[in-house]
């Protein structure tokens, strides 16, 4: 089956993260502007190409000063690097429905092959006749191996922020006209 272009609604598409904070527990953030280039069958990933743009400043951990703080040259330097990218390199079937996608992962001037697992969740028609299909998954990722390396120790032992970056994506895309 030829391969077809597909449009990430994001309304309907979710890309996330949580990290470990004091050590006890997790915080957690969304990007909300992301964009995405896909061809692909969706039921055979195998040669899909696959390309994703985040905006850093679009950032939301709902705390203003957390925000601003990880926009800052401390964590992403967002005026320098406003963007995060991912370029698939490999997709590999590994099950029904289930691909682990390699690419390259650029955050701030740092580029490192990243692998998400991903689910292929299935296809419909929307209510207009349009084909939509739905996919989800998730990688982790070591931040300082990206340049983001701020901490700051605590008095009782540990660390402020941890190493591990988990990254969840939710995505419903949209066939365009061919």
């Amino acid at each position: 089956m030829s391969l077809s272009t597909w449009k990430v609604d994001t309304a309907h598409s979710l890309l996330e993260f949580s990290i470990r904070h004091m050590m006890i527990s997790r915080v957690k953030g969304v990007f909300n502007d992301f964009d995405a280039t896909i061809e692909a069958n969706p039921e055979d990933l195998t040669n899909a190409k696959i390309e994703f743009s985040i905006d850093i400043n679009s950032i939301d951990t709902r705390n203003k000063d957390r925000d601003d703080h990880l926009r800052s040259p401390d964590f992403f330097d967002a005026e320098t690097y406003p963007k995060m990218t991912f370029t698939a390199t490999s997709i590999k079937k590994t099950g029904e429905n289930q691909y682990d996608i390699t690419g390259d992962m650029t955050i701030r001037d740092q580029t490192k092959p990243v692998t998400f697992d991903i689910t292929f969740e299935g296809k419909t028609k929307d209510p207009w006749g349009n084909e939509v299909a739905g996919f989800s998954g998730s990688t982790t990722i070591n931040r300082k191996e990206f340049g983001l390396t701020w901490n700051s120790a605590l008095e009782t032992g540990g660390v402020m922020v941890g190493e591990d970056v988990k990254i969840n994506i939710e995505i419903e895309a949209h066939k365009q006209a061919e």
